[in-house]
């Protein structure tokens, strides 16, 4: 994951989503690509709307780095999954670009397209999709059958990822004979054995119960640790995203209205759309180690280290055992600063004084 604004910055772009629209209707071509009919975007949608035509993505812009977790959410009807479609081209797009390494996925022939998924793409989506007849084993290797590996290669592979998941002991099985959680985990590991370079997840977890949910998200942040992988992730759970996001978009009726880390959107939220998803978050929940720091000074040779996303709510545990402070370091190792109990009280009030005034 990507901790800070600098780490962003030097990072590779994997994906680049430029003016993406997916319109709905008996001719949704007519509105694109006309030589000196230019309109502005809402104008634009708007005269959709009155045409008979629905605008579901409505000119989308973003960018995911390598190593990235970015996540897209909005209420039911906003657009998000529809956006994660398009970039698989499950569904067309109307208008727009999607880069993957550069290359334009928009404009490829069934061939290409064909390869860039079986290589170079993993999906997840709510619904399992498990092929009832396959054991954990074979599901997973299918994907690695359609590529024509070896059987040797397929079972090899599908081992390994069947282990990163937590399944092992379970190969044999069949999908009837797995819980719902164990279920998913079947889904994403079918999805990582072909080693994707991007991984796209639309609501993994939303049909598993609470708890169920909570593991999954463990597992999930556990295997990005190791992958390191680029994944758009789709969720319309505040607080799921909370917990995975590196940075995240908010969508509503079709539109990104923000782009930023969970801190930033939270904390300077553009509109009452936004901040109202972010209205019970306790700050303690939402502040990292990197935005409660002070400069080092003195000796702080034997002082613990964390991560500059650590929450303030962890901190808080682990000071208790520090009174001096802890250093915070970025992903590269540069130490940013140290994070004190006062340090930390203050970056608090901070944030609740600032949460208090925008509500005025």
């Amino acid at each position: 994951m990507l901790a800070n604004e600098a780490d962003r910055t030097a990072a590779e772009v994997k994906v680049s989503c430029r003016n993406l629209w997916k319109v709905f209707g008996p001719n949704p071509d007519s509105y694109f690509d006309k030589p000196g009919d230019e309109i502005a975007v809402d104008a634009l949608a708007a005269r959709m709307r009155d045409e008979d035509h629905l605008p579901a993505v409505i000119d989308v812009s973003f960018d995911v780095h390598v190593g990235e977790i970015f996540v897209i959410m909005g209420l039911s009807g906003s657009g998000k999954s529809t956006v994660v479609r398009c970039l698989s081209r499950l569904i067309e797009a109307s208008h727009g670009q999607v880069l993957l390494d550069d290359e334009d996925l928009l404009s490829m022939g069934p061939k290409e397209l064909i390869e860039v998924r079986r290589h170079k793409m993993g999906m997840v989506f709510q619904n399992f999709g498990l092929l009832p007849h396959l054991t954990v084993l074979e599901n997973v290797a299918f994907p690695l059958r359609l590529q024509k590996l070896s059987l040797v290669e397929q079972q090899e592979k599908a081992q390994r990822v069947i282990e990163l998941v937590g399944l092992t002991g379970r190969e044999q099985s069949f999908p009837g004979q797995l819980s719902g959680g164990q279920q998913q985990r079947v889904g994403i590991a079918r999805s990582l054995a072909v080693e994707p370079d991007l991984w796209l997840l639309d609501e993994p977890f939303s049909a598993l119960d609470p708890l169920i949910r909570r593991q999954m998200q463990d597992e999930f942040l556990r295997i990005q640790r190791v992958l390191q992988k680029s994944i758009v992730f789709i969720t319309h759970d505040f607080l799921e995203a909370l917990r995975i996001a590196d940075r995240m978009a908010i969508m509503r009726a079709g539109k990104i209205v923000q782009i930023g880390t969970p801190e930033e959107l939270i904390l300077n939220p553009v509109d009452d759309y936004v901040a109202q998803f972010a209205s019970e978050v306790p700050r303690i929940r939402v502040l990292r180690a990197g935005e409660c720091t002070v400069e080092m000074t003195g000796d702080t040779s034997g002082m613990q280290r964390v991560s500059s996303r650590t929450t303030a709510e962890n901190l808080v545990s682990i000071l208790s055992g520090e009174p001096d402070g802890i250093i915070v370091e970025a992903p590269s190792g540069v130490q940013l600063g140290i994070v004190t109990p006062a340090s930390l009280i203050r970056a608090l009030a901070s944030a609740e004084r600032k949460r208090y005034n925008d509500a005025e």
